[in-house]
């Protein structure tokens, strides 16, 4: 197998026989997004305040736009800020990847104080695929960098509205690890209270894997640190990281087209506004793939490929655990959003007791179903009228894998 990541802490180890140094460790990489109106600017200035974030690098797309210019103190090198909490703070200049390199070639010439982390903060409507894409495949940025994961920022009282409006921000919350709910405290009255119910159990529908902050809850360690790996090496949390037991436990009416617990009105003075989720809610489905099957490396190569390259827009989020049969003791990770997937990382072994192949998926516009036929066919578990793996390698109108693990 090539194209293989071992998690191997690289910061004491000599030069290779090349005279070249290995790379440092990867840099833990957080997307905040949310749309707008939402409070991204006042929850990314109480971040700001968080000595955790004293050596982190804050992307933003414009200085004036977010309203930070209070906190800026020192200006370090063209759009780059030094910020009062410490942290260095710098704009998007159209293109996060020269951004990022730039931020890199800064760092490692010691032209800026190192950063430990970096934050990056979307426009509100902006889709957060392909900022995630930037890092995940380019061949260097995804070196230096490890996607931590996306916090997503929720209006409390015109979230409802925002949904049913604006699909983007049903994507927004499909893809979070986190989501954090503002303006709670407006609330105040018994109709909003239970709006903030009913939205909170749209959420869960939406993201049934994602952990729900209240804006004043919200804190560095709680948002942001939702990756596997963590700052302090350990070995990963791949439980807390995957969240498969939430994705089980949804509701059956969560995978149907239904969604009844959303059916509602609102009643503002003497108008009623009746939402409709269904028309962007019901494309979403998220589900948790479980099986004790181990498949050789090249046969799951074949079944990821064939989801990426057929289905691969619908395939929001993709995250998982995976046992092969080359080396069963020594599980392998995926991540994928949508077509764009992360080099997969070996384990040096399971990290708990649960040794069964677990893939979280986040869909739209495909039917769970669907990737459950095709696992059963890979593995050799006979459905009806449901060609097996062979004869799906066979096809030569099926699509050829291009070897994410082979």
């Amino acid at each position: 197998m090539t194209d293989m990541t071992d998690n191997t802490d690289m910061t004491d180890l000599p030069e290779n026989i090349t005279g070249r140094r290995r790379p440092p460790p990867p840099i833990p990489f957080t997307v905040l997004t949310g749309f707008l109106g939402a409070g991204k600017t006042t929850l990314l200035n109480r971040l700001l305040d968080d000595p955790a974030l004293s050596d982190a690098l804050i992307l933003i797309n414009e200085f004036g736009e977010i309203g930070l210019d209070h906190l800026l103190v020192e200006k370090v090198d063209g759009d780059m800020m030094l910020m009062s909490s410490g942290c260095l703070c710098c704009t998007i200049r159209g293109d996060l990847i020269a951004t990022l390199e730039d931020a890199l070639r800064k760092r490692d010439n010691g032209r800026i104080a190192p950063f430990s982390r970096v934050l990056v903060e979307t426009t509100g409507l902006a889709d957060p695929a392909p900022v995630l894409h930037t890092i995940m495949h380019h061949p260097y940025l995804m070196l230096r960098f490890m996607l931590q994961g996306v916090v997503t920022v929720v209006d409390a009282i015109n979230g409802q509205a925002t949904l049913d409006a604006q699909e983007e921000a049903v994507k927004q919350i499909a893809v979070a690890d986190r989501i954090v709910l503002t303006k709670t405290d407006l609330a105040d009255t018994a109709e909003r209270i239970a709006d903030v119910k009913r939205l909170l159990g749209r959420i869960k529908s939406l993201a049934p894997a994602a952990r729900v902050i209240e804006a004043t809850d919200a804190r560095v360690d709680n948002l942001l640190d939702a990756g596997l790996f963590g700052l302090d090496g350990k070995i990963p949390d791949v439980a807390r990281w995957l969240n498969a037991e939430d994705i089980a436990q949804q509701p059956k009416q969560n995978h149907d087209h239904g969604h009844a617990h959303h059916d509602h009105n609102h009643h503002h003075g003497h108008h009623v506004h009746a939402h409709d989720p269904n028309r962007h809610d019901s494309r979403i489905r998220a589900f948790c793939l479980t099986s004790d099957k181990l498949l050789p490396a090249s046969s799951f190569d074949v079944f990821l490929d064939m989801l990426r390259q057929v289905h691969g827009p619908s395939m929001l989020r993709v995250k998982g655990i995976i046992g092969l049969s080359d080396d069963p003791a020594r599980p392998v990770v995926i991540h994928g959003v949508q077509h764009v997937f992360h080099p997969p990382v070996r384990l040096e072994r399971w990290p708990d007791a649960d040794t069964r192949t677990r893939i979280v998926f986040i869909l739209r516009d495909l039917d769970p179903a669907h990737v459950r036929g095709l696992w059963a066919a890979f593995v050799g578990e006979p459905m009806v009228d449901t060609p097996d793996a062979q004869s799906r390698r066979d096809n030569p109108l099926a699509p050829k894998p291009a070897g994410l693990l082979a």
